[in-house]
């Protein structure tokens, strides 16, 4: 590798960089928890479910927006789910109505936002309450077991448990897969399709992607849509790995997926950012909470770990883009 692939993707070196030192500073920590298979088969069951998240907010940061809706839109998407199914027993019926919901939440937030010129903020955080709201005002308060949906192909597909060959009884959970397969999709769609080269004019600069004839408001449209679908496909995950919903569902999923976009290196001004940071940033975000009752530290850490990881990547972010410039 020569030099000027080097600095090409200096910036996707750093953020591994930072994943080797993270896992290297809690395998030296407790090297009893981090060289056995159940704490990585821990982080192949939960990642996913945020991290599916994250590959499609990278694309609405990018185009210098945000999005603070998509836990409430996965905990409504994921009721309709519920719902749907206790009433036809048809979980494929079930999954197809969800992912409508869900891509219906999208269209709501890019209505506000595109047609009425709402700020993003302020858009998402009214439909974050409003979708919330809906959950629990029609749940009220109430689960929805869905024990029967384990007898289903559909369950084995999203989250049922792939045996590894050649080991004793070691599996993979298959929302693992998914998030490597539509981590390999999103990174096509934003560096390799036309659709992700608009996304990156746009966030870059708005007025110039008009003059050259790109449809703005269709681009943040068809990003805010796939928002939601992502979204709505994280609540069926979610909700299918403990087979019950609860009108609480992806309240924890905010600030880890928000966090897995800027520690991977998603510019906060838009018009930069990369899939690949935005996995690592989910392995680093998903690791952390173990990693640090392993280590021996408190629970009550994690968030200042947190804190410090976000600034330590930012701030490498923010140096080298100085550089570039």
């Amino acid at each position: 590798m020569n030099i000027a692939t080097l600095r090409a993707f200096k910036l996707e070196i750093s953020i591994t960089a930072v994943l080797i030192v993270v896992f290297l500073l809690f395998l030296i920590g407790n090297p009893n928890v981090f060289t056995r298979f159940d704490i990585y088969y821990s982080f192949m069951s939960t990642i996913p479910f945020f991290g599916i998240m994250a590959l499609s907010l990278t694309f609405v940061i990018i185009l210098g927006e945000m999005d603070l809706s998509f836990p409430s839109v996965l905990a409504f998407s994921a009721w309709i789910f519920g719902k749907a199914f206790e009433h036809t027993g048809n979980i494929w019926l079930a999954a197809l109505v969800c992912f409508l919901v869900g891509i219906a939440a999208g269209a709501l937030n890019s209505l506000l936002i595109v047609k009425i010129g709402i700020p993003s903020l302020v858009a998402t955080i009214s439909t974050m309450f409003f979708f919330r709201g809906l959950v629990n005002v029609f749940a009220e308060g109430k689960g929805i077991p869905l024990v029967k949906a384990k007898e289903t192909l559909f369950y084995q597909l999203c989250v049922g448990r792939i045996p590894i060959p050649f080991t004793e009884e070691r599996t993979i959970p298959a929302q693992a897969l998914w998030f490597f397969v539509l981590g390999i999709v999103t990174w096509f769609l934003l560096n390799r399709h036309r659709f992700g080269s608009h996304v990156l004019f746009v966030g870059d600069n708005p007025e110039s992607s008009k003059m050259m004839g790109i449809n703005v408001g269709l681009v943040k449209t068809l990003v805010f849509m796939q928002m939601g679908l992502f979204a709505a496909f994280a609540g069926i995950l979610c909700t299918l790995e403990v087979t019950y919903f609860w009108p609480s569902q992806g309240e924890g999923y905010l600030l880890t997926t928000i966090a897995a976009v800027f520690v991977g290196g998603t510019s906060v001004f838009g018009g930069m950012g990369t899939i690949y940071g935005t996995i690592v940033g989910a392995l680093i975000i998903g690791s952390l909470e173990a990693g640090i009752v392993a280590i021996g530290l408190t629970g009550f850490w994690t968030r200042v770990i947190y804190g410090l990881i976000i600034m330590v990547s930012v701030s490498i972010y923010a140096i080298l883009l100085k550089r570039k410039g």
